[in-house]
């Protein structure tokens, strides 16, 4: 690459910086604003600087001077309350159908065992899912059809492209009960056709339950208007929650009535602190809760999803784009000549928040790229994953993080 070409390149960061209508609100995240190059946003956000006062506050006020009677006063409420918020802010969902519970997996596994009865059919006896989908989600289903003596349908998956409808339509039929699959692909960051798989499910007489862990915060949703039946995902990536802040559990208004999830726990019961014989389930989106509520990971959660609200997630992902459009430029300029190859889709309608690239060099490349304050991911077999939060990332930050993999490729 000539001289003149790389300063086009850094010169373009320089003007999308400058342009970015978001760029303010990175000094409002710990650390953003620094030479470090955190291209790891879809593991793991950035904490919001407000994240620290408001732990702060709750610890010295609510929790130590409150005390028990937080519970009575607002927390007891908080996994609802800020379910609608998130709701509102970030999935297009209204009133009751979102609530903060467990950990991704435990309510993946109550909303796949739910989907299961609403079907309510037992010649609908398989559960569809993709071989690319995530762990947590090939396991869970996995364990369900051992339980249950279902049969899972696999749907072959491009590591590169993602699940596309064609092949949905391919796997479903009269025996279809549930289907189980991710919005965006944790590894190439496909962006799946989330309407018209719904309605494809729908028509063959089977119900969805979507993976929103690497979409919810990055990609605009509108789960009521997609008619989407239920919906989970994390709180650490894009909504800035921190580690093992709990996810959360979205169930259409039309299937909450009379449904029951497996895990009974005392939060869940109608009257929790009866402490009586026998469970009966809370009304509507609260009967999915089970044990109590992890109050720090939903205090961490509440800034960002204040600062979603003010901002929009049109406008946050109108920026997801043109980080994705940037970093496909620059390794098409950097790596693509390197032997680097692409594992994203390129049509920005089917991309998410993040790009992956592979070569066999990346697994030691991404351990030097750590000590030098460059972090992306790494996912085997050899893939580095550029994950990109449009509220705390920069394209400046970008440009160091990709400029430092072309310096680390052998011989570059």
């Amino acid at each position: 690459m000539t001289t003149q070409a790389a300063d086009a390149l850094l010169q373009k960061a320089t003007r999308l910086d400058a342009d970015d209508p978001l760029a303010r609100y990175r000094g409002l995240f710990v650390g953003a604003v620094t030479e470090l190059s955190y291209l790891d946003g879809n593991s793991l956000g950035r904490p919001l600087k407000r994240t620290a006062g408001d732990i702060t506050t709750f610890i010295q006020e609510g929790w130590g001077g409150r005390l028990i009677r937080g519970w009575d006063e607002e927390w007891l409420d908080m996994p609802q309350a800020i379910g609608d918020q998130l709701g509102r802010a970030v999935l297009g969902a209204a009133a009751g159908q979102t609530i903060i519970a467990d950990s991704t997996t435990v309510v993946l596994y109550k909303l796949i065992r739910a989907a299961l009865a609403a079907v309510g059919d037992p010649a609908r006896t398989e559960i569809v899912v993709d071989t690319d989908n995530f762990p947590t989600d090939r396991y869970l289903v996995e364990g369900i059809a051992r339980e249950e003596g279902l049969t899972l349908r696999w749907i072959e998956a491009d590591p590169a492209s993602g699940v596309h409808l064609e092949q949905v339509r391919q796997a479903l039929g009269p025996a279809t009960a549930v289907v189980l699959l991710s919005h965006v692909a944790y590894r190439s960051g496909h962006l799946a056709d989330l309407p018209a798989i719904t309605a494809a499910v729908h028509d063959a007489g089977g119900l969805v339950v979507w993976d929103l862990c690497h979409s919810a915060g990055s990609v605009e949703l509108q789960l009521d208007e997609w008619n989407v039946d239920f919906a989970a995902g994390c709180t650490y990536k894009y909504l800035n929650g921190g580690p093992g802040s709990p996810a959360f559990a979205y169930v259409n208004d039309r299937h909450l009535s009379g449904l029951a999830q497996p895990i009974w726990g005392w939060m869940g019961r109608k009257d929790a602190f009866e402490m009586g014989p026998g469970y009966e389930p809370a009304a509507g989106i609260r009967g999915f809760l089970s044990g109590t509520p992890a109050i720090f990971g939903m205090i961490a959660m509440r800034g960002t999803l204040d600062l979603i609200e003010e901002v929009s997630m049109a406008a946050i992902r109108q920026k997801s784009r043109q980080l994705t459009a940037y970093a496909l430029e620059l390794h098409d300029a950097w790596l693509a000549p390197a032997g680097v190859m692409l594992a994203t889709p390129r049509d920005p309608d089917r991309r998410g928040g993040h790009i992956t690239v592979d070569h066999p060099a990346f697994r030691e490349v991404t351990a030097a790229l750590w000590e030098r304050d460059v972090i992306p991911d790494f996912r085997a077999p050899q893939g580095i994953r550029i994950g990109l939060s449009p509220l705390s990332t920069g394209f400046a930050e970008l440009h160091r993080g990709m400029a430092a993999i072309r310096d680390l490729l052998p011989g570059v």
